[in-house]
């Protein structure tokens, strides 16, 4: 993630809280880690939550095709097949559905 937008975000007022219990030994690698990056626990901890549910967010959201199959989805998409019997009555029971 871009860290203008990482910026951004965390420079807008804090009203919510998070809290979680850790483990010692959790705590003492997230202070490590924060030392060592040069930045507070609570900011160390928060910025790398973010990123990490950010990519979780990403990974669930974003398709991501090999070259052969953008190859094929966007022939697809260019040449659709011609509708058969059931994607006809499947329509057919939907307008009916909605009343048209």
């Amino acid at each position: 993630m871009p860290a203008h937008t990482l910026e951004r975000t965390t420079s807008r007022l804090k009203a919510e809280r998070l809290e979680t219990r850790v483990t010692r030994e959790q705590k003492r690698l997230l202070q490590r880690a924060a030392d060592l990056s040069g930045r507070s626990l609570s900011d160390f901890v928060i910025s790398s939550a973010q990123e990490a549910a950010l990519r979780t967010v990403q990974q669930f959201e974003v398709i991501t095709l090999s070259a052969r199959d953008q190859e094929i989805f966007v022939k697809a998409l260019l040449n659709p097949p011609r509708p058969n019997a059931a994607l006809r009555a499947g329509w057919k029971r939907y307008r009916a559905m909605k009343g048209e």
